[in-house]
């Protein structure tokens, strides 16, 4: 039964991203299918670090994640420190303190992939501040793509419009210092093994790619599109290269 959670859960995955450009922007069915796309990325993540490091730590290390980045989102709503000033609606639900619940799941879910993909795009050879540099520019990668979407489904708001997509650079900047936060702890709370995760590395590639051809066939933004698939299919496409070294 355990070997089929990870397969399900990204399977739902998919087919929730898949759903969403097809119904209508702002609606109730994409308020729908953002937990579930959340939720089955988060789940095959977690059960993936549970098979790897083992129960305790993979839960541990997912629930680490989730209270502490919460945290940094409601000192972010409250100071506007360290993304800028923004304010989440009340669009998606559950909320605990005005947090969405589905923005800290998000963190987790998408920071062990770009983890595993940034160890395996560096190769064998990389001191754990590189690794620590490349996975949280990995993961602040996948927010050129995340920002836009979320912005335009009204789930939150800035008080200063920004150049790309009304965002400003500081959310990103908020998401690399973040970012590297959150791999250093998974440096001690998950070890790097020998050889990244297979599955993990793919999840990343495999979002790179969805993401890109998304944005721009289905959204019909190609600047996003370019935007984001600049940052990530280079990290994807050379972590997926180099997978196969690490078995020789």
């Amino acid at each position: 039964m355990r070997s089929r959670v990870v397969p399900v859960a990204l399977a739902m995955t998919a087919a929730g991203m898949i759903a969403t450009p097809l119904a209508p922007v702002a609606g109730r069915l994409r308020r729908l299918l953002t937990p579930v796309v959340v939720g089955g990325l988060f789940t095959s993540t977690t059960a993936r670090a549970v098979s790897r490091w083992g129960r305790g730590r993979g839960l541990g290390s997912a629930a680490g994640v989730v209270v502490g980045t919460a945290l940094v989102e409601k000192l972010g709503t409250s100071t506007g420190f360290p993304f800028g000033r923004y304010r989440y609606t009340t669009a998606l639900r559950p909320q605990v303190k005005g947090v969405p619940v589905v923005v800290a799941l998000a963190w987790f879910a998408m920071a062990l992939p770009a983890r595993e993909a940034a160890r395996a795009a560096l190769g064998h050879r990389h001191g754990r501040v590189r690794r620590i540099t490349v996975a949280a520019a990995a993961l602040t990668a996948w927010d050129v793509f995340l920002d836009p979407q979320m912005v335009t489904e009204g789930y939150w708001r800035w008080h200063r419009v920004g150049r790309y997509r009304g965002i400003p650079a500081t959310n990103f900047l908020g998401w690399f210092a973040t970012g590297v936060v959150v791999m250093a702890a998974l440096e001690a709370a998950l070890p790097p093994q020998e050889d990244p995760d297979p599955v993990l590395v793919g999840t990343y590639g495999a979002m790179a790619a969805m993401e890109t051809v998304g944005f721009a066939a289905f959204f019909k933004d190609r600047v996003v599109a370019v935007a984001g698939g600049a940052a990530m299919v280079p990290i994807a496409a050379m972590a997926i290269a180099r997978l196969g070294r690490f078995r020789d």
